[in-house]
């Protein structure tokens, strides 16, 4: 019976010694100078050894060395940490401060890019245990972003792609990361395509032009320029304004203006986008009514009076006079992008008591930033 609870209290000190091994056997790391080679709008009151230091202590499987009791050691020996990049350095280093890692790194801006790398040194072996390099954009604002991501990927975690992406990607779709302090993005160009009348509307377009119509196919080329601001842009979207003037029925011999008012969304991330607003078309009109007996179109200008119990009515007439004519456009569709060059293709529908009509339009801008700082 002794010996049995002998051999129980020798196995709970040994499962006892064992947690607190495993518990001890994380490795120690210390965070050395990072070389940067700009200034980066990093804070005032924090420097990029303050965000590495963050970003490093989100992984798990090490115990990372706290900057004051570093800070405190370096001063108590009289070692000197800045400067000192050279595995020989960060070796000497590590032993002085008895850790079993030193990390190091670089933030270099090479011209338009800003290239990040972090080393990750063995101080009992000398060697460099891991090393990784990530090239991003000119962003000096996303620099804690831009070091989140390469240790993330350093030490295998997941990373944010689409982050990395806007970071990284140039050319990608314009968003508030990859265009920092722009509060309005103008991205302005021509566009061209088709319309469509339907119902009564696609009718009297056929009509022969005696008796007012306009013998036209239904279905009509359009030309115009867009003028588009974008003036939010956080987020995953852009709030959108369009001015969009165009001119219909080039293809047939006929000039409609019009022009349309536009506000809608965009996503940054896909290029997908909807938007509404007014528009106005100039187009003949004329005032007239329907005889009850032969339901022939009759124009009233000239006449002294017109037939009991008919109502008088306006409409397109190819003989009538030059008036603005409102409707409401419903749009959506996608920006497809190639290199600077901006390809939006959009689908429209404009609702009428007179008939439906609705078209497909296409073009192509070069983004023009204004920027607006804080």
């Amino acid at each position: 019976m002794k010996n049995s609870i002998l051999s129980i209290a020798a196995f709970a000190l040994s499962l006892v010694s064992f947690g607190l091994s495993a518990q001890t056997s994380r490795p120690i790391v210390a965070v050395a100078d990072i070389d940067v080679n700009d200034t980066y709008a990093n804070g005032a009151n924090y420097s990029i050894e303050d965000f590495v230091m963050i970003e490093m202590s989100k992984i798990e499987g090490i115990e990372l060395l706290d900057r004051y009791d570093m800070d405190f050691l370096a001063k108590r020996d009289q070692i000197e940490i800045n400067g000192c990049f050279s595995k020989i350095c960060l070796k000497e280093i590590g032993r002085a401060l008895n850790v079993d890692k030193v990390l190091t790194g670089s933030l270099l801006t090479i011209g338009d890019n800003i290239v990040v790398n972090f080393r990750l040194l063995d101080v009992v072996t000398g060697s460099i245990e891991k090393n990784h390099t990530v090239e991003f954009l000119k962003l000096s604002a996303e620099v804690k972003n831009m070091i989140g991501i390469t240790i993330q990927e350093m030490f295998d975690l997941p990373v944010d792609e689409e982050l990395k992406k806007k970071l990284s990607v140039r050319n990608d779709y314009e968003g508030s990361v990859n265009n920092p302090y722009k509060l309005r993005l103008r991205s302005d160009g021509p566009r061209m395509g088709f319309t469509v009348f339907q119902g009564e509307l696609a009718d009297r377009l056929s009509e022969s032009k005696v008796d007012g119509g306009f013998e036209a196919h239904p279905m009509m080329f359009q030309f115009g320029y867009q003028f588009e601001k974008q003036y939010l842009n956080e987020g995953n979207f852009q709030a959108l304004f369009e001015f969009i003037p165009m001119i219909t029925g080039l293809d047939q011999g006929f000039v409609i203006p019009s022009i349309t008012i536009m506000n809608g969304l965009r996503n940054n991330k896909n290029g997908w986008e909807f938007a509404f607003g007014p528009t106005f078309s100039v187009v003949p009109m004329s005032k007239g009514y329907y005889d009850q007996e032969t339901d022939q179109w009759t124009l009233t200008a000239g006449l002294d009076s017109i037939p009991v119990g008919v109502s008088e009515i306006r409409r397109m007439d190819s003989r009538g006079e030059m008036k603005i004519q409102p409707g409401f456009v419903f749009a959506a569709g996608k920006t497809f992008k190639s290199g600077k060059l901006n390809i939006p293709v959009n689908m429209y529908v404009i609702p009428n008591n007179k008939g439906l009509r609705f078209g497909l339009s296409m073009g192509f801008n070069a983004r023009d930033r204004y920027a607006y700082s804080h």
